[in-house]
């Protein structure tokens, strides 16, 4: 597109080609920096070889199905140790019981999973798997009043925890006004039923409140003719 110059020309200065080139040069210099900068930081990957010391946690996971706990361990591994890009991601898990009953699958799974983990990625979807996971002889309420579908449901939220510790998972939580809302039911369920506050397995929730569909914890109460949760806010009346 031509421009019309309608003002004089004052000065002008011609570009050398050699001023061009060393232009270009350091700028290509620049982007091959930032990408050696990139290229440095390690992401985990199946190639990476294990520690021979790594840092773990141990879960214990006591259920109604046996009288032995599970003891469940994921360890992880430290990347980048030192630096601004230091990240801890799950590497290996463990389940250990004195019950033998489930051996063998418990066996597999901890396999598969370990080897997800070493694959890298986004592991998170491994919760919502194993939560998703339905016993057909039934479930059962953990302590708290949570409901746990099977034991391999109770193994996903023992994981999930764990990525929650270590950053992988981030807590939402409740906003404020979800909070303050909680607080005024419980206060007003508490002062209008005059009833104990401890449920059966030591919930911390109201004697005789329902199962929340969304939480999957016993915390239903009918307040002002609508029933609320008092664990995450839920209501039938929005």
């Amino acid at each position: 597109m031509p421009i019309k110059i309608e003002s004089k020309i004052v000065g002008y200065e011609v570009v050398k080609e050699d001023e061009d080139d060393q232009a270009a040069e350091a700028a290509l210099a620049a982007v091959k920096g930032e990408a050696q900068a990139d290229s440095n930081v390690v992401q985990m990957h199946e190639k990476i070889e294990r520690p021979e010391m790594l840092l773990g946690s141990t879960y214990k996971v006591k259920t109604p199905l046996s009288e032995h706990a599970l003891y469940i361990t994921i360890n992880d591994v430290i990347l980048n140790e030192g630096t601004e890009n230091e990240l801890r991601r799950p590497f290996e898990i463990f389940i250990n019981s004195k019950n033998m009953d489930h051996f063998q699958w418990i066996v597999a799974l901890t396999r598969i999973i370990s080897a997800v983990f070493r694959k890298g990625g986004d592991v998170t979807f491994l919760v919502d798997e194993l939560r998703s996971v339905f016993d057909p002889r039934g479930g059962y309420f953990k302590k708290g009043g949570k409901y746990m579908p099977s034991l391999v449901a109770e193994i996903g939220d023992a994981i999930e925890c764990h990525l929650r510790m270590i950053g992988l998972l981030k807590d939402e939580g409740l906003d404020e006004h979800q909070k303050k809302l909680i607080a005024e039911k419980k206060a007003q369920f508490e002062k209008a039923a005059k009833a104990a506050t401890e449920a059966d397995g030591g919930s911390d929730f109201p004697a005789g409140a329902q199962l929340c569909a969304k939480c999957s914890t016993k915390a239903v109460v009918k307040m002002d003719g609508c029933m609320t949760c008092l664990n995450c806010g839920d209501s039938k009346c929005g």
